[in-house]
């Protein structure tokens, strides 16, 4: 999370500490957000996370981050699939991602996970990169349940 290009469409700067890293993802109330690291099965290095936060009873958010290095394998796809599965199977009736318009590879990842766009909040963030809009891409348990085998394993 140090670097720059894969960090371009978060909300924030890549962290230039590892104390800041860690303490973004211990300052959270826990049952607010949670957080997986993305490990590939060959090695122990992690290569990426999902988040999930919970916005009100039977809503949650989702995020993801994958190094550069590991893009374009399926490890993002995998990953946010078996997120969706588990919140799901927790008894969220809606999932939703929130992304910046130009970052193309989360939006086709949404997609092909059967997200619907669902809006565009203009000027919503304040990054490191600028006043940026932000699309919101939703998508209900029912929708996912018709597909989910194509994504997650028995």
């Amino acid at each position: 999370m140090a670097d720059p290009d894969a960090m371009r469409w978060w909300s924030r700067a890549p962290f230039e500490h590892i104390e800041d890293l860690r303490a973004y993802f211990t300052d959270d109330d826990p049952s607010d957000w949670r957080s997986w690291a993305i490990l590939r099965a060959d090695e122990e290095v992690a290569i990426g996370f999902v988040a999930a936060g919970r916005r009100r009873d039977g809503v949650s958010e989702i995020g993801y981050l994958l190094a550069r290095r590991a893009q374009g394998h399926g490890y993002a796809r995998e990953a946010v699939a078996m997120l969706i599965e588990r919140l799901f199977a927790e008894g969220q009736r809606r999932v939703f991602a929130d992304t910046d318009p130009d970052n193309q590879p989360s939006i086709s990842l949404l997609t092909a996970l059967g997200f619907t766009l669902e809006g565009r909040l203009r000027a919503e963030w304040q990054t490191h990169i600028g006043v940026r809009d932000s699309l919101i891409y939703g998508l209900l348990a029912d929708e996912w349940s018709s597909q989910a085998a194509r994504w997650v394993g028995p």
